[in-house]
């Protein structure tokens, strides 16, 4: 047999009804190669137009492979019947990938062409070889008129009974009255349906079909970055937080293990350094509180010029790490062409 993933083995071809049970959460390394540049060079004339799932698990491209196996669909055409579809896979494919990510724009995709028509959560251990959650998603291209543009959602996580003899790790099995009970709430079609299940070995009424609009599905990632905004000043409680600041305290150190006497003259003139930066911000103690880090920058190396002294760049981050102090009341710190600087601190508990 061959691989399913690499080449199209029903290429040009067009079926009914499609079901599948792919192999959970597991990766296509291997074949990444061939699905990227078919991805790349094709997109949808070929089969992964709308994206790639990560690669530790390529249930989506076997979604994707049956998607493009359906029959076109026109009402009361006998030649575009549509298809349906029904594939089971782990959670993974129902939240994996952030917004605008391969999984995301994979759901997307499906969603927006209105594909998607129910998805039902089946109960835990029903397989041999896992006892994790698993879900049916149902596609078609042809839903009905009241299902357009909507989702069912079914909880058959209840609609179990145990095995008298366990198969490793399944334990659990739908009967056959379970299974025309979870196929009458589907045909049922009502938000809100609820059922007795069975919780903890008490009976308790469950909502267990939910109905929702394609449109409540989707979501965007927005980053909202607030401009830096801090004070600085040249306190001795500030200062002292500079020995903290990795740039300056390696100053006063060295990598010349293998000769002794360098190596102490080393440390020496950065100690040196380190206490002619100490006296430096010392002159500044009595400018108070700068509520503007351009200005506070100006006096530091107006300082450090007069004092004969260049502050190196690693040094100068490490002095407004030590001295400065959020605050939203202050004006914001800009990069050097003036844009607004992000504010990547965490925020106050």
């Amino acid at each position: 047999m061959g691989d399913g993933k690499t080449s199209d083995g029903f290429e040009g071809e067009r079926f009914h009804y499609l079901m599948a049970n792919p192999p959970f959460g597991v990766e296509w390394k291997d074949q990444k190669s061939t699905v990227e540049t078919e991805h790349k060079s094709m997109g949808f004339a070929a089969r992964f137009g709308a994206g790639l799932p990560a690669i530790n698990d390529g249930s989506l491209l076997f979604l994707q492979h049956m998607t493009a196996k359906m029959h076109p669909y026109a009402e009361g055409d006998e030649d575009q019947p549509g298809s349906r579809i029904a594939v089971v896979f782990n959670g993974s494919p129902l939240f994996s990938g952030d917004a605008g990510s391969g999984p995301s724009n994979i759901r997307r995709w499906v969603i927006e062409n209105d594909w998607l028509d129910t998805i039902v959560a089946l109960p835990d251990q029903l397989f041999y070889n896992t006892g994790i959650f698993t879900y049916v998603w149902l596609v078609s291209n042809r839903k009905p008129a009241e299902r357009r543009g909507k989702v069912q959602l079914i909880d058959g996580t209840r609609f179990f009974q145990k095995m008298k003899k366990s198969l490793n790790n399944k334990r659990n099995e739908i009967s056959e009255d379970q299974i025309h009970d979870l196929t009458r709430i589907y045909g049922n079609y009502r938000d809100g349906e609820t059922a007795e299940v069975k919780i903890n070995g008490e009976t308790e009424t469950r909502v267990i079909s939910r109905i929702f609009e394609n449109r409540e599905f989707g979501f965007l990632k927005i980053t909202v970055e607030r401009p830096l905004r801090m004070n600085f000043e040249a306190i001795p409680e500030r200062c002292a937080t500079l020995d903290d600041q990795k740039a300056f305290s390696n100053l006063a150190s060295s990598k010349k293990r293998k000769n002794a006497a360098a190596a102490e003259r080393e440390i020496e003139a950065g100690e040196e350094q380190q206490a002619a930066i100490g006296a430096l911000l010392a002159t500044l103690e009595g400018n108070g509180r700068y509520m503007d880090r351009a200005v506070f920058e100006a006096d530091l190396l107006a300082a450090a010029k007069g004092a004969g002294f260049k502050i190196p760049a690693t040094i100068k981050k490490a002095i407004f790490t030590a001295l400065g102090e959020r605050d939203q009341s202050a004006e914001i710190c800009r990069d050097g062409k003036g844009r607004p600087e992000p504010d990547s601190l965490p925020l106050p508990q």
